[in-house]
Parts: C-alpha cells; structure tokens; sequence
C-alpha cells in the first residue's frame, strides 16, 4: 500500500444515469408497499437465531463441561454464529442499514467485539476501501497483497501462486483467527499512516485503549469464564477456539469471496491520473456478482451476501429487501444497457472463484 492513499476519480458521463434511475424505482417500490427500508421481524427473528447460535453452546460448555468431542461439535455451532453475527446482523448495522437511528446501527455493530473485531476498522476497510474502490488493486483492502494469495491479475506475482487454488481455503480458514488477534493492531496503524483515520490524537488514544480493552474482554471471556466457572483446562478451550475460528473463517471469507473474485467480473485500473473510466455505479456492476439468489435458505443464512449487485449500490437498505429488489435493479441495467452478473448455484459461483484464482496466478 502506498504511505498516503490518493483519492481516485470515478466517470461521470452516461447515456441514462443509471444510479438516479435505480434509486427513484426503488423508492417508489418502499412507498407503494408502505414498508421501511430497515428492518423488519424477520431480520429480527434472524437476529436473536444467530446470536443464540452463538452464546447458548458456550454456555452449555460450561455449565455441561462435555467431553472434547461433544465441546467440539459446540464450539462448531458458535462457529456458525459467528458467521451469521457477522453476515446478517453486524454488515448491516455498519452499513447504516438495520435502523434508521445512527445510534442504533453504531451500538449495535458494536456486536463484532463479540467476534473478536473492531467495528472502527471494519468500516474503514469494508465500507470505505472496498465499497468504493471494488476489485482496484491497491485501493481495495479485500483484495490487497496478501502475501501468499494473489487476488487481483495487477498484484505480485510469487512462484507460489500458481498453486494458490489449491491451499486457498486454509488459508481463508485462518482469516478470523488472525483478525481477532493482531490485524486490528495492524490495520488501526496503518489508516492512521495513510490518512484514513481522521481521528484526533486525544480520540485516537481512546480508540487505541477501546481496541485494546474489546481484546482483553473476548479472549478473557472465552478462555477465562470456563477455566474458573467449572475448571475446565485451557488448553481443551482453545482446541475448541481454533476449530471454531478455522469453520468461522472459511464460512465468512469464502462467501465475500464468490461475490468479486470470480471469472465473470472486472479489475479494472485508472486510466490517467488517478481518473477511473467508468462511473462508480456502473464500475460496480463490473466489479460484483451474485450467486444463488433463488435459494432462499442460501439468502437467510448468508445475510443477503449473495445479493452483492444490490448491496453495493444500495447499501443503506437491509439485506432482508434484496430478493424483492433485485428484478428491479436487474431490468434497470438491462435498459441501461449494463450487465448484471450472477452465477445461478453457489457451486458454479466456486468454481467461477477457482479458476479466478487459476488465471491470477497466471
């Protein structure tokens, strides 16, 4: 990443303004249904399924003390509801998109401390970086140099990565287990150094204690409330922490995956001087696909992360709303004249990811 990130410039011309098209349809569909943008009671419902997914196996780990295998398969559960705490009810909140209250969506995405996160990252690397500058390497932190994978044709090429389809997903495993132990520390300080963070030095301290505090609190939490509540040993909780964050990990980074690196998107680069060609609605479209949208246990599980062509243009809209939106953005770029990419199966959207990751390394 460069020392200060330089703004880039997105098109401006287009035959229909496609953007302003969408939204007005899209506002006439909420009012002729007289429905809120937000939440409803299914998000709701989901909301306490997933965070109870979470939380009662834990408590069964203490109160029950199972033997390793049965704690084992609990902790596979919370890794679970961990997924969907991140997916369905946290991505929204962040976003702006489960309550019309800013309060409401900040204290409630505060529920990735649960996960090990920090909610003042995150929207820096996923609402900023990747939600404006999607698939632009070196802009997008989703596919930044990762060392040993290659997520864009423009990165480092390594001898190793011609091989990257095949150990991909153990390291997409590893992905929370490193976000809730040493990335927040990294990413904090590496904002700072680009100017994203436009903290002061009094908030950043704050921030820095907040950080540091979130940390102490989750892994006291999980490895200290069973030791001294019912004794069990340490080292039976943290077998248990590591396989709940490898099924965590692949979960929630194979799914961010198949939205943008896949064959049937773009990467595109500027054109001059920090000036992009295509509009930013239009570079969306480009840059983003769906997969199994018809599958609606898929879309429940999954917080609407199939639907990603309507999230990122719509992104202050709760998932829950996207299957209803979607013929309406699909025939708007059809008129436009703009494509609107899909796989129809998760399968063909993982295979459509592999051979992504085949022609990188190539």
């Amino acid at each position: 990443m460069i020392q200060q990130l330089i703004p880039l410039k997105f098109g401006s011309k287009e035959s229909i303004n496609f953007l302003e098209l969408l939204r007005e349809r899209v506002d006439n569909y909420f009012l002729e249904k007289g429905i809120s943008k937000k939440y409803n009671s299914g998000m709701v419902v989901k909301s306490i399924f997933m965070i109870a997914l979470y939380v009662l196996p834990f408590i069964g780990y203490i109160v029950f003390t199972p033997s390793l295998l049965l704690s084992i398969l609990l902790w596979c559960i919370m890794a679970i509801g961990v997924s969907g705490i991140g997916m369905c009810i946290m991505h929204d909140a962040n976003h702006g998109a489960y309550f019309q209250s800013y309060q409401w969506n900040h204290w409630i995405g505060k529920v990735i401390n649960l996960l090990g996160g920090s909610e003042f990252n995150w929207k820096i690397q996923h609402n900023i970086l990747h939600h404006t500058y999607t698939n632009i390497v070196h802009y997008d932190d989703d596919i930044d140099d990762k060392a040993i994978l290659k997520l864009s044709p423009f990165a480092q090429s390594k001898w190793y990565h011609r091989y990257q389809h095949y150990y991909a997903f153990f390291f997409y495993s590893i992905a929370t287990l490193y976000w809730c132990t040493v990335k927040d520390f990294i990413q904090l300080q590496r904002y700072t150094r680009e100017g994203l963070n436009k903290n002061s030095n009094t908030e950043n301290v704050w921030l820095w204690i907040e950080l540091i505090l979130a940390k102490l609190l989750y892994f006291s939490a999980l490895f200290l409330l069973p030791y001294f509540v019912s004794d069990i040993p340490i080292s039976k909780t943290l077998i248990c922490f590591l396989i709940m964050h490898l099924v965590s990990g692949l979960i929630l980074t194979t799914v961010f995956q198949l939205a943008h690196t896949v064959d049937n998107t773009i990467h595109p680069t500027p054109i001059k001087d920090q000036q992009m060609e295509q509009t930013w609605a239009v570079h969306q479209m480009q840059t983003t696909s769906n997969f199994a949208r018809h599958n609606s246990f898929v879309s429940w599980l999954v917080g609407g992360l199939n639907y990603q062509v309507e999230h990122h243009l719509l992104p202050h809209i709760c998932h829950v709303h996207y299957p209803q939106l979607a013929p309406i953005v699909k025939q708007t770029a059809e008129e436009c004249g703009i494509p609107y990419l899909e796989f129809d199966t998760v399968w063909s959207a993982l295979k459509a990811h592999i051979r992504a990751l085949k022609q990188f390394a190539n």
